[in-house]
């Protein structure tokens, strides 16, 4: 088998995580890995999909049609699938597209390493070969998810919450660490129930002050945090701990009760609200980042027009809105009958994501004129392009940033905002 491996990622910072350390144990077999490339001589390629939603699973079979068509016209030699599609759809997979050598599921690492030809060693479990930035990384700290929301794949795909274990996670940080990482993202399908499974309660405050506690880390930032039965001690530790980014990631869905119930969400409105104050109340200057669900069945314009209140309310510094889409072998999909037109969910998308554009615009133009202190991510054009605690990678706004001298990626400096747009701001090195 060819030496050169074309590795392809889609969907989620999670499935990135599987796909890093997938190539941590092909490297140290010896082999040549490219990641994401359209232009490559590999002829030896994995693809680590997605099968969450709609999209992403049209994403995933096109970019299996598209290798297996190289593959038929001998430009690659060899073709693996592994990840959430091929976990949910292997044997339609294996019907389907049979250029396809061989299908894994998603927590077939093992598999995959054999199949390529090397030895899988468990001594290397917590190294990664890291395809972002230098200067930050994705630490994943569970498998799996216990809530079981109406309209939710994951735990038919990944199962129920497994946690790994603490020794393991602070292990493959130091690593991290090691190598030049900075700013920690912790991810997990749900971060705050971390723990529960191994020993007998939530952890993740513990975990975050471990993490602080490495020399050498910078930020570490939280995200897909569930907000039903939220730990008040994960808030008081994202309070007191300066290194933990003053911000979270806490996908609320809706606000409406009828819609909170029929999500199984197993909070109510009353609960979310309380939630929310308690967070700003305890950690003033934090950001919030939420998405929200509409067109899921059942939902009145009532229903609708009671999120929009709410969102109005809570000024959300990021939020983002999904249609529904049916999920096969879901709650909602088994005993609900997909009701609401796509073109009203499409008008609901539009209309929620209209009142976030102005909250964003409104409260960027609040940090005209004051100084955060980011990192440096890239450069644009004439720009450096950074982020401040209160933004992720990939998702969330970023600085354009002018200076008089050269800065290094992943350095850290005081920015003074001089203007904003809605997703955006403007910004010079403070000298």
């Amino acid at each position: 088998m060819s030496k050169k491996i074309n590795v392809i990622t889609l969907g989620c910072s999670k499935n990135l995580v599987d796909s890093e350390h997938l190539m941590a144990q092909l490297d140290e077999a010896g082999y040549e890995i490219v990641t994401d490339s359209n232009d490559t001589d590999a002829k030896v390629v994995v693809i680590n999909t997605c099968g969450f939603i709609g999209d992403a699973k049209e994403e995933a079979i096109q970019t299996i049609l598209e290798c297996a068509q190289a593959k038929a016209d001998g430009r690659i030699e060899r073709l693996f699938v592994m990840g959430c599609l091929s976990e949910r759809y292997a044997d339609e997979l294996r019907s389907e597209i049979p250029e396809v050598d061989d299908y894994f599921g998603a927590r077939s690492l093992k598999e995959v390493v054999e199949a390529l030809g090397a030895d899988y060693l468990p001594e290397l479990e917590t190294e990664r070969l890291l395809t972002t930035p230098d200067h930050y990384a994705y630490l994943k700290i569970g498998e799996g998810c216990n809530w079981h929301c109406a309209y939710c794949a994951i735990p038919l795909i990944r199962g129920n919450h497994r946690s790994v274990p603490m020794e393991k996670v602070l292990e493959e940080a130091e690593g991290l660490v090691a190598v030049g990482v900075k700013e920690i993202i912790v991810i997990a399908q749900d971060t705050t129930y971390y723990g529960k499974d191994l020993y007998g309660k939530r952890m993740l405050a513990e975990l975050l002050r471990k993490l602080c506690a490495i020399e050498g880390v910078e930020w570490v930032r939280l995200h897909y945090a569930y907000p039903t039965d939220f730990p008040q001690e994960v808030i008081e530790v994202m309070r007191d701990e300066p290194k933990i980014c003053k911000y979270l990631d806490i996908p609320l869905q809706h606000i409406s009760d009828n819609q909170l119930s029929a999500m199984r969400r197993r909070i109510t409105k009353a609960e979310t609200e309380a939630l929310v104050a308690r967070l700003r109340s305890e950690i003033p200057d934090i950001a919030l980042r939420t998405t929200m669900l509409v067109g899921f069945p059942g939902e009145t314009e009532e229903d609708f027009e009671e999120l929009c209140d709410f969102v109005r309310k809570v000024r959300f510094e990021r939020l983002g809105a999904f249609a529904y889409s049916e999920e096969e072998g879901t709650p909602s999909a088994l005993t609900m009958e997909d009701n609401v037109p796509e073109e009203v969910k499409e008008s609901r998308v539009e209309r929620l994501m209209q009142i976030q554009k102005r909250i964003s615009l409104a409260l960027n133009a609040e940090r005209v004129g004051k100084t955060m202190r980011a990192i440096i991510d890239r450069t644009e054009g004439d720009y450096y392009i950074g982020r401040s605690q209160y933004d992720s990678p990939e998702v969330d706004e970023e600085i354009l940033i002018t200076s008089a001298k050269e800065l290094e990626m992943g350095q850290m400096v005081d920015v003074l905002i001089t203007d904003c747009e809605e997703y955006d701001l403007y910004g010079k090195v403070v000298e």
